[in-house]
């Protein structure tokens, strides 16, 4: 069975990025949760921070002011600056 992945951004050449290695633990690490602005993301995401927090991360909260265009370049720029790792969540 083959598989298309479609690319939401449009691009007609999508950007290769090396992934990044994994933190070896969460424990003291600064992890970043990004609410898109979309219907009950936010719920997704408290949960989360609950269960990162039980793992010994830090957490701070991010959001886009509106799902339909990418984060600002500020916004952006704060969030790998302060954050080890961050986390976007999608929801509908």
């Amino acid at each position: 069975m083959m598989r298309v992945l479609l690319d939401p951004t449009s691009e007609t050449q999508p950007a290769l990025r090396a992934r990044l290695p994994r933190l070896a633990s969460l424990q003291g690490r600064t992890v970043g949760l990004l609410d898109i602005a979309k219907p009950r993301g936010d719920i997704f995401l408290d949960r989360l921070e609950e269960r990162l927090r039980e793992r010994g991360a830090h957490v701070e909260r991010f959001r886009k002011p509106t799902f339909t265009k990418p984060a600002p370049v500020d916004l952006r720029q704060e969030i790998a600056t302060r954050c080890d790792a961050v986390v976007e969540a999608l929801a509908d």
